[in-house]
């Protein structure tokens, strides 16, 4: 009989990426900078987006399921896919990530 690998629980998944501000990150999207809205094909950069401003959006963005992530998860990726950056996000910062 054929011995089973051990399966290690895969901790990465509970942890929480670093960033310096922003809206807080939807749990599907902790680790993503770059979320797409699939209706209007805008990519939104979670770093750059106020909480006042933006929190609700992004909130109707998770309950529709109309969002969009990235890999790699770059503004280059997303473009890629014919998404363009929000016009609440600075371009010139998103373009250097």
């Amino acid at each position: 009989m054929a011995r089973r690998a051990r399966r290690r629980p895969n901790t990465d998944l509970k942890r929480v990426a670093a960033y310096d501000g922003g809206v807080e990150r939807p749990r599907e999207f902790e680790h993503n900078r770059f979320v797409g809205d699939k209706r209007t094909q805008v990519v939104y950069d979670l770093e750059q987006l106020d909480v006042d401003q933006h929190g609700e959006m992004i909130a109707e963005l998770m309950a529709a399921a109309t969002y969009q992530s990235f890999g790699p998860d770059t503004l280059a990726e997303a473009r890629n896919r014919g998404y363009r950056l929000s016009s609440a996000c600075d371009r010139r910062v998103a373009s250097e990530a």
